[in-house]
């Protein structure tokens, strides 16, 4: 699954009997939230860009993975709580993510635990066309053997997961017990999430909440949308309006589930998508010219060229000292140059 698919909220999987290095067996048990998916995309997810999804469905075919100690032929099965899936897939061609100096922006950090403000333009892990400048680039190189591996070295340290153009707050696990103890916060929804987001248009209320189950589009799987089919996923989001502009909102956003692309999918959904979302949204910039019409050409400029969301804040609970720890990150400059303009030319009347 590429990076762009990546879910903004989700923890990565956690193996139940974690492997060091992706050749080896991996062993997994399917959770409720996954129930429902098909078998060929869990394996997939769980494995990242480390193996395409035909390479995942050949190997399915041929016997590399079972269900519950029987192989199961078909690709499309469906998988259910409580399965144990065991999966034998060929060693990666790849090679282990290089070292790389690239400067980390860090909250907060111990023996256990590192708490990082990913910028907007970094990816999170290595993946096709991706093999450097990652977030497991920069990790590797400041803590070396220090990172979880319980995900494979292609995720070392990475507990959760944010897009590529999502900045903001992110955390890594040093140690595979600390890396399932968290994993396991955010699959029971105890980790407190919180996310900024500028949007293209008024939301109706100053406070309120959007519910509306999720699935990947049956056209573009680049796209998940709203939707009453049943095989679609709950999904809920809280969310509270912080300053009003003429055709534009700052909003605080509080997604209670973790779906892929959640709080643009909803915002969306909602009539107000995040700005400069090409994704969603048709536009992958906004500028100067494009709140105030009167900007002369010499003085035009492109005020943010990516989605408008930030991981403001995060709030759990450390599973070594039992301690809760709040991380927040700044607003990124981007953001508040887009801000200072809409307040400038878009004031609320």
């Amino acid at each position: 699954m590429s990076d762009e698919l990546d879910d903004d909220l989700a923890p990565e999987p956690v193996p139940v009997t974690p492997s060091v290095r992706l050749r080896e067996p991996l062993d997994l048990l399917v959770m409720v939230k996954s129930e429902g998916m098909r078998l060929d995309q869990y394996v997939q997810l769980h494995l990242g860009a480390d193996f395409s999804r035909s390479e995942v469905q050949r190997a399915i075919e041929n016997g590399g993975v079972t269900v519950n100690g029987k192989p199961v032929a078909k690709p499309s099965y469906k998988v259910r709580k409580n399965d144990r899936l065991h999966v034998e897939l060929p060693e990666p061609t790849h090679e282990i993510p290089v070292p790389e100096d690239i400067p980390l922006d860090i909250l907060y950090q111990d023996d256990w635990l590192v708490v990082v403000n990913k910028p907007h333009d970094m990816v999170v892990h290595p993946a096709k066309g991706n093999w450097s400048g990652t977030l497991v680039n920069a990790l590797q190189w400041h803590f070396r053997d220090h990172l979880s591996t319980g995900n494979g070295h292609l995720r070392a340290g990475i507990v959760h997961r944010l897009d590529k153009d999502t900045s903001g707050v992110i955390l890594v696990a040093k140690d595979d017990v600390t890396h399932r103890d968290l994993s396991m916060q955010f699959e029971s929804r105890k980790v407190f999430k919180e996310y900024v987001a500028i949007a293209a248009g008024a939301l109706d209320r100053d406070s309120d909440y959007i519910e509306g189950a999720m699935k990947m589009h049956p056209h573009d799987r680049l796209r998940m949308i709203v939707s009453n089919d049943p095989d679609a996923k709950p999904a809920l989001s809280y969310y509270e309006v912080l300053e009003r502009f003429r055709g534009f909102t700052l909003v605080k956003v509080q997604p209670r589930t973790g779906r892929t692309h959640q709080i643009r999918v909803h915002l969306l959904h909602a009539g107000c998508p995040v700005l400069a979302d090409k994704l969603y949204g048709g536009r992958s910039q906004l500028k100067l010219s494009d709140i105030a019409p009167e900007t002369p050409p010499g003085e035009d400029a492109v005020l943010i060229d990516r989605q408008a969301l930030h991981a403001y804040r995060l709030r759990f609970k450390h599973p070594r000292t039992e301690q809760w720890i709040e991380a927040e990150a700044p607003l990124p400059p981007d953001m508040r140059r887009a801000l200072d303009a809409l307040r400038k030319h878009r004031p609320a009347r």
